[in-house]
């Protein structure tokens, strides 16, 4: 049996799409006809996906004549192993197929890291006992640091909502700017965010109005990126939405902000913590629970640009 590359990102794709042949005794047999269904799904999809390094499962398995084929690939990353069990029902028999999606980013989720350098952060990242994740750093300078292949799901929106969608993490792009909370975004380090968003708004085809912070997705739990975020300028290159400034009406008499504000996508289970969110990112001062007659008149605003 001739050897076969398996780039690990792929193996992890074929994970995370239950195209896993099974380690059972039961289906020993059926090993070869297995590594033959699944050489034909790797070559489909190779060249898909960027290589990412960020695994670290604990390997085990039963299937020695799979092992063998593939150990020469794995390497350090032998770990992946375990993660070749999941999501399979060992007593069905497994027959593979080519057609299957990878997971499609419909969000974008921006943060502010609250830590004091890009190096800081990725070391972060690279902390086990942290369990938290991005797809991509920029730092104060620009840089853009690719941190986990955009297919993958990374661990940054934690608990939150945004409409129905309840796991962020599932469904999201995250992005951390390197910024303390209590400084400015850096010009750079804007202009990058700009391109970077450009480039996965038309890769992935995302919505604008699902260009989002962690504090509107998770009101009273995260306040990132900080009130110093320039959201109306990255409104003005389609990332997000701004309300006209200049064509505020008040709204009718039965008009209820905190409904058009859940209609828009908050979570309004903690009505406070949700006003503050939204005077956070579209009033900038001010930011407590009382809402003005110019909050209301913002807020039904973009209540009917969102709808």
């Amino acid at each position: 049996m001739r050897n076969f590359p398996i780039p690990i990102f792929l193996i992890i794709a074929l994970l995370s799409s239950g195209i896993v042949v099974s380690c059972g005794s039961k289906k020993h047999a059926q090993t070869r006809s297995s590594i033959n269904n699944l050489r034909y799904q790797v070559d489909s999809l190779r060249g898909l996906l960027l290589e990412s390094k960020s695994t670290n499962a604990i390997l085990k398995t039963e299937n020695r004549e799979l092992k063998k084929e593939q150990q020469a690939h794995l390497e350090k990353d032998q770990d992946l192993y375990s993660l070749l069990e999941d999501g399979m029902e060992k007593e069905y028999p497994w027959t593979g197929t080519q057609h299957f999606d990878l997971r499609k980013p419909n969000f974008v989720i921006i943060h502010h890291t609250a830590q004091n350098s890009t190096e800081q952060t990725i070391r972060t990242f690279k902390i086990a006992h942290t369990k938290v994740s991005a797809h991509y750093i920029i730092s104060r300078n620009g840089e853009i640091f690719q941190v986990l292949n955009d297919y993958f799901r990374a661990w940054h929106a934690g608990i939150g909502k945004w409409g129905n969608v309840q796991d962020l993490n599932s469904s999201s792009l995250g992005i951390e700017l390197d910024n303390n909370g209590k400084e400015p975004f850096s010009d750079a380090q804007i202009q990058a965010l700009l391109g970077l968003l450009a480039e996965l708004k038309s890769k992935y085809k995302i919505p604008q109005t699902n260009f989002l912070g962690h504090g509107d997705i998770a009101p009273g739990r995260k306040h990132d990126p900080s009130v110093l975020f320039p959201w109306k300028r990255l409104a003005e290159h389609g990332f997000g939405l701004w309300y006209n400034e200049d064509y505020l009406l008040s709204p009718p008499t039965h008009f209820d902000p905190l409904e058009a504000l859940r209609l828009i996508g908050y979570d309004i289970s903690n009505p406070r913590a949700t006003i503050r969110a939204f005077k956070r990112k579209f009033m900038g001062e001010e930011v407590d629970e009382d809402l003005t007659e110019k909050d209301i008149q913002v807020i039904y605003n973009l209540y009917k640009r969102y709808l």
